[in-house]
């Protein structure tokens, strides 16, 4: 067996036993699914990273630069007169991101990443001054300041040859920033919680309803829809955190996934799920060959022949057609007869992903053929 063929059926077996795991095991709530209301939140920021080495902003590229190193100098009382623009190679630009996690309190620290928005070659040896940290609805719920870890290295030579290994223009600050104000309280006054499945499946649902139920008493919970479960629940904060901690250690067998084929077009990476089947069909795989060369040849006249040199090209072209393999599938056919009977015939991934379009069409794959 060649190693394109065992990494196809080791990848196709693999893939296709974790598909199955979930509908034959138990798994907790708290794997199968969040609290709703549970989450982060985006913040981000503008600020200036200073002290670089010769590896700032070209700031006579990059003017919002030194407006912004200007407008920070006249809030700090120092005052540069009115058309003057420090040409300056140790400041530069950068945009700040980072994520609140839920539940977090003023005074406690996250870590932030840092990316240049300007010309900056890189960011190694910087220090982020103070800056504000907003979210979404525009309020500051951060300040960010602090030295910058910069994996990445790059080096520059007078003729503009340049090196860089990854990338030195990002860099992160680990507990970079200081919260300064906390997100609202999701559970304040509420007297249902709602648990949202990672996957929308009905079968789940209906099955930790009935877990619930079973471990609290009936009419604890109660389904919305195919991806989500109300739960009653305490107004004390403290009842609530006690019922939330056996509520996700609560066990259950999630519904078995849906018959589904994935296809990664770019890569021929192809997924096949475990419960995939194929109606009885025959195929028949062959594979063309064409290959051309190229070569040049040389007219040189005689001696006394008074002509010139002449480079004519010649091409060849040649055809060869494999031998057409054929195999056929009975009603009914499982994932490991199929990946079997792919790498029988000895098809690629390019080939196999053909393989399943075809019955597809001809109506004998029983699943959904997905292409990313």
């Amino acid at each position: 067996m060649t190693l394109s063929r065992l990494r196809l059926l080791t990848t196709a077996v693999l893939l296709g036993l974790a598909c199955a795991v979930p509908g034959a095991s138990a798994e907790r709530i708290k794997d199968l699914a969040s609290i709703g209301g549970v989450r982060g939140n985006a913040l981000v920021g503008y600020g200036l990273v200073v002290g670089l080495d010769n590896s700032g902003d070209r700031t006579s590229q990059a003017q919002f630069t030194v407006q912004s190193l200007k407008n920070m100098l006249g809030e700090l009382g120092v005052n540069i007169p009115a058309g003057v623009n420090p040409q300056l190679k140790n400041v530069a630009a950068v945009a700040i991101h980072a994520e609140l996690p839920p539940f977090a309190k003023p005074g406690q620290t996250i870590d932030i990443t840092v990316s240049s928005v300007g010309n900056a070659v890189s960011l190694r040896g910087g220090s982020l001054l103070m800056a504000p940290l907003k979210g979404a609805d525009g309020q500051v719920y951060a300040i960010a300041q602090g030295n910058l870890v910069v994996g990445g290295f790059g080096a520059e030579g007078r003729d503009g040859s340049r090196v860089s290994v990854n990338i030195p223009s990002v860099g992160r600050i680990p507990n970079g920033a200081t919260v300064e104000r906390a997100l609202p309280d999701v559970f304040a006054g509420a007297n249902e919680l709602t648990v949202n499945l990672h996957n929308n499946d009905f079968t789940t649902v209906s099955r930790m309803v009935a877990a619930i139920n079973a471990r609290f008493g009936d009419g604890m919970a109660r389904a919305v829809d195919g991806g989500s479960v109300a739960v009653r629940s305490p107004l004390d904060s403290g009842a609530r955190i006690a019922l939330l901690a056996e509520l996700e250690n609560i066990e259950l067998t999630a519904g078995s996934a849906p018959a589904k084929v994935v296809v990664n077009a770019r890569t021929g990476t192809v997924i096949i799920g475990s419960q995939v089947t194929v109606g009885a069909a025959a195929i028949s795989h062959g594979a063309l060959t064409v290959s051309i060369s190229e070569n040049l040849n040389v007219s040189q006249p005689g001696a006394f022949g008074g002509g010139s040199t002449v480079v004519t090209p010649q091409s060849d072209i040649s055809v060869q057609q494999d031998g057409h393999h054929m195999f056929k599938f009975g009603g009914g056919t499982t994932l490991d007869e199929i990946v079997r009977a792919v790498n029988a015939v000895g098809a690629a991934p390019g080939d196999l992903i053909a393989i399943l379009e075809a019955l597809r069409q001809a109506g004998a794959l029983r699943a959904e053929l997905e292409v990313i």
